[in-house]
């Protein structure tokens, strides 16, 4: 049989379902995860300057470079098992290292990525976790003590989780080393698999939640703004029908806000989307962890939705206020220009108005003029004929007054008649 054509894609997005698996981890463990994210314009960054920085940290361990065109990558550097992805608006790096410091949370385990390193990133750091993973002891109660020893307890987050395999717990606070923490206690025999996942998502519920907050600082930006132009245009709709200035003037200014909420829906348009994105995976990624209450503790949806989604409802009625001021000023806009048709309309019947009263007159003075005109071709007509008739004058008798007078009227009948015709002809 012929061989069959593949399409050209075939391959490449099959095996993007596989691109990046999940790692797969043996308690005890430690977890270094970092995301870097430039602070402006990250989606269109200079992506060689992400493969320059990963390349430094592999040549300093002697381990070998990723495809040219790769956006992900995993190799071993000294103990621990570097992985690297670049994502459309920031670059995630996670170290998997054997074992644990007798000190819990230890910021000497952040120094599998130099500090020296981390500083000459491209883009600024966004995300530092440490992550400790150790096994369950035989007393789940010797574990919750231990938490809250760890962890700042009005803002700790734990909970049960994928079928009781694990308990993950952390407060969401930034250490003074510069590390958000989290811990992870879990079953005997709970699979490497299972483990890799657990951790996965931890790392992308703080990752994903980071992104979408910038979305929050956007949004009071843009409240302040909203803020200064919300008098304006209320008072310009509010004064429509009583409008002291002109109606183009008041068509100039509102035209120069809704270029300017266009301009604020160009700037905030893409964050406010990404936010609504992240947003949308970090609550996904919570639901994955299937989690169980302990003890009467909060869980981590449960912070989320007393912490996090009161932000993200901040963004979403940000977003809100821009398209309903972009909206409202567009309708005003339209009963503006709507209002100044009307008059330019009114004018143009009045500028006809007085164009038809001049036709008049000017008609009326070309009747005058043409009455002048038959007196005055009249009374060279009859100068004319009056030489004309003179000769014959003295034969039949009559004297020249008598002629004139005869041929007055007929002359100035047949001028009149003239006339007439060469107006008829013209018309």
């Amino acid at each position: 049989m012929p061989p069959v054509a593949d399409h050209p894609l075939r391959y490449a997005l099959a095996n993007e379902l596989h691109a990046r698996p999940y790692p797969a981890l043996e308690a005890p463990c430690h977890v270094v995860f970092m995301a870097f994210k430039e602070p402006v314009d990250a989606a269109n960054r200079d992506r060689a300057r992400d493969r320059a920085h990963l390349l430094e940290i592999l040549d300093r361990n002697g381990t070998a470079h990723p495809a040219p065109e790769a956006t992900h990558f995993s190799a071993p550097i000294g103990r621990a098992e570097l992985r690297w992805e670049s994502h459309t608006e920031f670059v995630t790096y996670t170290a998997f290292v054997p074992g644990l410091h007798e000190r819990p949370f230890d910021p000497a385990k952040a120094e599998v990525f130099p500090e020296d390193w981390v500083e000459r990133a491209p883009g600024r750091r966004l995300v530092s976790l440490l992550i400790r993973i150790e096994e369950m002891p035989a007393d789940e109660a010797a574990a919750l003590d231990r938490l809250e020893g760890w962890f700042v307890p009005d803002s700790l987050a734990c909970s049960r989780i994928v079928d009781g395999a694990a308990v993950v717990a952390g407060d969401f606070r930034i250490d003074p080393a510069g590390h958000m923490r989290f811990s992870v206690f879990v079953r005997p025999g709970t699979g490497p698999r299972r483990i890799g996942r657990i951790v996965t998502r931890l790392c992308e519920i703080e990752t994903y939640r980071a992104m979408s907050m910038l979305g929050l600082m956007r949004a009071r930006t843009l409240n302040g703004r909203l803020n200064a132009l919300d008098p304006k245009l209320s008072a310009l709709v509010s004064g429509l029908d009583e409008i002291e200035q002109s109606p183009d003037e008041a068509l100039h200014e509102l035209l120069k806000i809704n270029a300017e909420l266009e301009s604020l829906a160009v700037q905030f348009t893409f964050r406010f989307g990404a936010t609504g994105a992240y947003e949308a995976i970090v609550h996904d990624r919570i639901d994955a962890l299937r989690e169980e209450r302990i003890s009467g503790r909060q869980t981590f949806a449960e912070f989320m939705a007393r912490r996090y989604d009161p932000a993200m409802r901040t963004v979403k009625s940000a977003e809100g206020r821009l398209r309903s001021m972009a909206e409202r000023a567009q309708r005003a806009a339209e009963l503006l220009r709507t209002r100044v048709d009307v008059e330019r309309s009114a004018q143009n019947q009045k500028l006809l108005e007085s164009m038809d009263r001049r036709a008049d007159l000017q008609l009326r003075l070309q009747r005058t003029v043409e009455g002048l005109s038959v007196v005055a071709i009249s009374y060279y007509a009859v100068s004319l004929a009056a030489y004309a008739v003179y000769p014959l004058t003295e034969p039949l008798g009559i004297s020249k007054g008598m002629a004139t007078a005869v041929l007055t009227p007929v002359v100035v009948l047949g001028v009149w008649i003239a006339l007439r015709r060469i107006q008829r002809k013209m018309h």
